[in-house]
């Protein structure tokens, strides 16, 4: 008996060591960059890096990353001028562009539109509109030879707080234990198919149920009301950061998806004069898909439309000018 549990054991090693090997061989699994504070309180990552991000089963997506002497995935660096004419795209993981070869990315599509413009792309996972807002407050010698700012938001992710403050979640995956966990790729990769999904939401399940934590189900009537509570809520959060960070209307332009905002919000925007930048249309009329297969970030076709329209707006700003 003794000899089976000690071949079993060899053998499990063994797999595992065989698996690992496998994984790391055939690159299964992303590279995860290292993120910081920079002395300037903006969280962001640690310059001049370079990495693979592997999303999907199997990796159904494989791309390149590169972080500039700034902190940020592109493939140029931001040194702007009064000479030249630059876009900020500032935003979350979908301007951040991980699931697209870095000199792929949206900027670079709209240089190929826009011949002579630079495009500074400023994105990075989680960002909201009070990281955005802290990050161009920060940096206002930069930002201020900048000529066109193009700031993605998300009414129901990105207006849940009233001024910046470090995310302590995200830096907690900074830590040694978060860091050490990360060179087991075997481990990476189960996480990332799901692997440990059933197992955790059972947990969870039974730590609520032994607590007596069952979610009560609401009417439409309530939920209508939380909903709306939620808008107001969120309105003022927005008046509160522009208040507190400033905000010039003349420059600064949301992309956003008008079908997916609420009317309420869409309208305080149009009696506030700030300009916006609508992408829903553009993606719905396309007859092919826009989005990943297993998320909703914008594929390759996604973000050449994305770029196409941001595209035609400048060139309308500057034929204006």
């Amino acid at each position: 008996m003794k000899k089976l549990f000690f071949k079993i054991l060899i053998y499990s090693v063994l797999i595992l060591i065989l698996l690992e090997s496998l994984i790391r061989v055939f690159h299964l699994t992303k590279d995860y960059p290292v993120r910081y504070i920079d002395e300037f309180g903006v969280e962001k990552w640690v310059p001049n890096q370079n990495g693979f991000s592997v999303t999907g089963n199997r990796r159904q997506n494989f791309s390149e990353y590169h972080i500039n002497n700034f902190g940020y995935n592109s493939y140029r660096e931001f040194k702007p001028t009064k000479d030249k004419i630059e876009i900020a795209l500032v935003g979350d993981s979908f301007i951040e562009g991980f699931h697209q070869n870095y000199y792929n990315s949206i900027g670079k599509k709209i240089e190929k539109e826009l011949n002579g413009v630079e495009v500074y792309e400023y994105g990075y996972a989680g960002y909201d509109l009070a990281d955005q807002l802290h990050l161009i407050n920060q940096y206002k010698n930069q930002f201020e030879l900048i000529d066109y700012v193009i700031l993605g938001l998300k009414f129901e992710n990105d207006l849940t707080r009233v001024e910046y403050n470090v995310v302590q979640e995200r830096l907690v995956l900074e830590s040694p234990m978060y860091k050490a966990l990360r060179q087991i790729k075997l481990l990476v990769y189960l996480r990332n198919i799901g692997a440990f999904d059933a197992p955790r939401e059972l947990v969870w399940k039974l730590l609520s149920e032994g607590g007596n934590h069952q979610q009560q189900k609401l009417t439409k009537i309530e939920e209508e009301k939380l909903q709306r509570e939620r808008e107001i809520k969120y309105i003022k959060n927005f008046e509160s950061l522009i208040n507190r960070y400033g905000f010039n209307k003349s420059k600064f332009t949301f992309l956003i998806d008008v079908s997916s905002s609420p009317t309420v919000f869409v309208n305080y925007l149009n009696d506030y004069d700030f300009k916006y930048l609508d992408f829903s249309e553009t993606l719905k009329q396309s007859k092919r898909p826009t989005t990943l297969i297993y998320d909703m970030h914008w594929n390759n076709h996604g973000r050449d439309l994305i770029a196409k329209l941001i595209s035609k707006y400048i060139q309308k700003g500057l034929k204006h000018e």
